[in-house]
């Protein structure tokens, strides 16, 4: 199935930002926003619901500190117990101020490198994929606003020059 899209490239990023906000004022749908770097509002201005990245980096977290609680008890405690400075290891709860660090630690590592895995794995970024941009100037000063053609093509095409685009391109997108 293939459907029209409207590209609309414009050269700066406050145009771009009050164009996002005419484009959803006017109820067209904005499938996408190519930037060459982080534009602060636009996650809000294009009606993105707010991430949910906090909430897996807090579980990653406890699942790191339940490996690091369970790693240290089996290996100090269970299989190997030591007696080191006249202190025996009969039980976690006596050596727990000395396993912190390593709690600690655990529960980074673990939150850290699972959030990248979730961030890939969201983004679908796998090794060797092909790039997805449309238009190679976004990687550089262009910005480009993809939006869904619903309804008559002409009148979209001057409602986007109007707000400012250097550039409007209508394209079959499969």
């Amino acid at each position: 199935m293939t459907n029209k899209v409207i590209h609309a490239i414009y050269n700066d990023d406050d145009v771009l930002m009050d164009a996002v906000k005419q484009t959803r004022a006017a109820h067209h749908h904005i499938e996408e926003v190519y930037t060459p770097f982080p534009v602060h509002g636009l996650d809000k201005a294009m009606g993105l619901a707010p991430t949910r990245i906090a909430i897996a980096s807090f579980l990653y977290g406890l699942v790191g500190l339940s490996v690091a609680t369970a790693m240290m008890r089996f290996i100090m405690i269970v299989d190997w117990p030591q007696d080191i400075g006249g202190k025996p290891s009969f039980s976690y709860i006596d050596n727990m101020p000395a396993f912190v660090p390593i709690m600690f630690e655990m529960t980074v590592f673990f939150a850290a490198h699972l959030m990248v895995i979730t961030f890939y794995m969201r983004s679908k970024l796998w090794p060797f994929k092909k790039a997805e941009n449309p238009d190679v100037r976004t990687t550089d000063d262009h910005f480009l606003m993809e939006v869904g053609v619903h309804g008559n093509e002409e009148d979209m095409v001057s409602f986007f020059k109007s707000t400012g685009a250097v550039e409007v391109k209508v394209i079959e997108k499969h």
